[in-house]
């Protein structure tokens, strides 16, 4: 079967720095085909008509990856404040601007204060996205209506 909209892809996966191809991240994903937003556009567009087997590697620009850093997400807290057992790298839950809840990251706990960033960690950064495509199937209609793939590597509700 070929990558057409609706259809669950699996893919393993290696994420690096094109100026160091230092790597950044790798694995399996499984994600719905078809403009979901469930992965970058630019790596859906060249998986789109591929089938198992498959290999690509795709430059993702800043904005074509997690975007740019927004510095309105950096916030610095008292350490009075902060909930114990959370260290450097843990993350924390919080309104963000809009009120919404927004997951934050510890950057660093300096002295008095602790350093929260709520940007993906690789934002403001170019990537190379490599993947090989390792499973399509026909998504099912529940799939279909939730707009992401269940099970496996996908979401689990």
């Amino acid at each position: 079967m070929n990558i057409a909209k609706d259809t669950a892809v699996t893919l393993s996966y290696r994420v690096t720095d094109p100026a160091t191809a230092q790597q950044l991240d790798s694995g399996n994903v499984a994600y719905l085909h078809g403009g979901y937003d469930n992965i970058f556009p630019k790596v859906e567009a060249a998986l789109e008509g591929q089938a198992p087997g498959f290999s690509t590697t795709v430059e993702l620009a800043v904005e074509d990856a997690f975007g740019a850093r927004d510095e309105s997400l950096v916030r610095t807290i008292p350490k009075s404040e902060f909930p114990p057992g959370v260290k450097v790298g843990g993350q924390l839950q919080g309104p963000g601007a809009d009120g919404q809840p927004q997951v934050f990251h510890v950057i660093k706990i300096k002295g008095p204060e602790v350093h929260l960033d709520a940007n993906h960690p690789l934002a403001g950064r170019a990537l190379r996205f490599a993947a090989k495509v390792t499973e399509v199937r026909a998504a099912t209609p529940e799939e279909i209506a939730h707009r992401h793939v269940h099970g496996g590597h996908g979401h689990h509700h």
